[in-house]
């Protein structure tokens, strides 16, 4: 099993969160300027843009980094335990069917998940090898 680097995990990480921050901005409201609707629109085309952006950093992953990066957020979720990582494993294998991209940018709460899949694994995004347990 090949495993996914620190590198493009964090990077997977910074961009959800980056993404997750212009939603709440956008929802929240909390800009007098945004009733003019240029910081809003700004919001959203800068949302789009990192969704896009992330989206084809996640598809341009191998298989086998991608089946670690679904298990890796079913474990943060609470989906499967840390000794259940084989098992998130084959079943992210079997969920490849569909794009992995639309299906982790639909959870607003991606990069939480996967921090606490991390964090469930014992793991740090510094020394992490998946495979370990």
């Amino acid at each position: 099993m090949r495993e996914i680097s620190a590198e493009k995990l964090s990077y997977v990480i910074a961009k959800a969160r980056e993404m997750a921050s212009d939603v709440e901005g956008r929802e929240g409201g909390g800009s007098t300027r945004a009733a003019s609707g240029v910081v809003r629109v700004t919001a959203i085309e800068g949302c789009a843009a990192a969704r896009a952006e992330l989206a084809g950093f996640i598809e341009a992953m191998d298989e086998d980094e991608q089946c670690e990066l679904i298990a890796l957020c079913w474990i943060g979720r609470g989906k499967f335990t840390r000794e259940e990582w084989e098992s998130a494993l084959v079943e992210a294998r079997n969920h490849l069917k569909q794009p992995t991209a639309d299906y982790l940018l639909r959870n607003p709460k991606l990069a939480p998940h996967l921090e606490s899949g991390l964090a469930e694994l014992n793991l740090t995004i510094d020394d992490f090898d998946l495979r370990r347990r």
